[in-house]
Parts: structure tokens; C-alpha cells; sequence
């Protein structure tokens, strides 16, 4: 089986997991993201939009946007880097490629904090997505530029021991489920 196939069948996998955390419909999922958040008052931060059963990030961002910058990442083409578009809880919406809104005025920043959608991670930053490559794209990107921190957030049931990954594929810096904050190798450049 080659590293696709089986990042296919782990990612199956990983989707049922994920949504059988989503249907527990917990409630205050994101309070420790919202704690993490404010130790980086006024840093550029971007979030995401839930879609299906991700994780529910969006109280954590609109506390957040009361303290600096709130950008939603913005599909601009396959095989691109995101865009980050500044988005305020009252802001207007309109629809983005994959079921995700995304502000309707784009007004790019570059965050220096990315929380990150996933399928599964694992202890040691392992990331594994959708399989489109747009984090892993803008990740490496941004960090080309400047130091970026990249916190996935994720139910405590999307982890896993070991993950087929890549080369390409960017590492995370911390993931933050509903139950604790996991700080991979101490990361605190920003």
C-alpha cells in the first residue's frame, strides 16, 4: 500500500472518530483555546470556520478579535496558499469553496498564529487533513517569512500514535483539544 492509500484509510478512519466526539456535542469545547489565545494579545491570529463536525473554534475567536486581529483562511485557487481575510464576529459572510463562509470584503493580513482544522494528530505535531495540501502549502510559506505558529485544534478523540505523513506535510507547534493544551517541544517564538 503506498503512503496515498494509506493516508486515505487513516484519514476514513479518523473521520469517524471525529464525528462521534462532534455528536457527544459537547458544550465549551473551546475554552482552553480561548485561554491559549489570550496570552497572544494583539498578535494576528487566524481561525477558521467550522464546517461539518470540526471542532467549533469561534468563541475563541470572537474573544480574541476584542484583543487584535481575527483573520478566516480563503481558498483563492487549488494548489495555493491560503489568504487570510479580517473577519469580525458581525462581519458579512458569504460562501467559500468547501461549505466554509469567509468574509465577504476581502482585507488580507498575515497572521502570525494559525489554528488549524484537522482529521487526526498525533503528540509530536503530526498533522493529517483533508488532503488538499492548503495548510501544508501556507504554513511553509509563512514560515518562510516569519516565525508562525501552527495550533491544531481537534477533539481529544482525533489523536493517534502515528500518522503517515510527508516531507511537505508542516508539523504543529501545539494542539488544543476540549480536555488539554499539548505544547510540542516547548515552542514559544512569537
Amino acid at each position: 500500500m503506498d503512503l496515498g492509500d494509506r493516508k486515505r484509510e487513516v484519514r476514513a478512519s479518523a473521520f469517524a472518530l471525529r464525528k462521534a466526539a462532534f455528536d457527544l456535542n459537547k458544550r465549551g469545547t473551546a475554552g482552553l483555546l480561548s485561554s491559549v489565545l489570550a496570552g497572544y494579545r494583539g498578535v494576528p491570529i487566524s481561525g477558521y470556520m467550522p464546517i461539518g463536525s470540526e471542532i467549533n473554534p469561534l468563541p475563541a475567536m470572537m474573544e480574541a478579535e476584542a484583543y487584535g486581529p481575527v483573520a478566516m483562511p480563503v481558498i483563492v485557487a487549488t494548489g495555493q496558499p491560503l489568504k487570510f481575510s479580517q473577519w469580525s464576529p458581525d462581519g458579512v459572510l458569504r460562501d467559500g469553496p468547501f461549505g466554509a463562509q469567509v468574509p465577504a470584503i476581502d482585507n488580507f493580513i498575515i497572521p502570525e498564529i494559525v489554528v488549524v482544522p484537522l482529521v487526526a494528530f498525533t503528540r509530536a505535531g503530526g498533522r493529517l487533513g483533508y488532503g488538499g495540501g492548503f495548510y501544508d502549502r501556507t504554513l511553509e510559506k509563512l514560515r518562510a517569512n516569519q516565525p508562525t505558529m501552527a495550533i491544531g485544534f481537534a477533539f481529544s478523540a482525533q489523536e493517534a500514535v502515528s500518522l503517515p505523513l510527508e516531507a511537505t506535510d508542516q508539523p504543529l507547534n501545539m494542539i488544543v483539544t476540549e480536555t488539554e493544551v499539548i505544547d510540542v517541544a516547548g515552542y514559544n517564538n512569537i
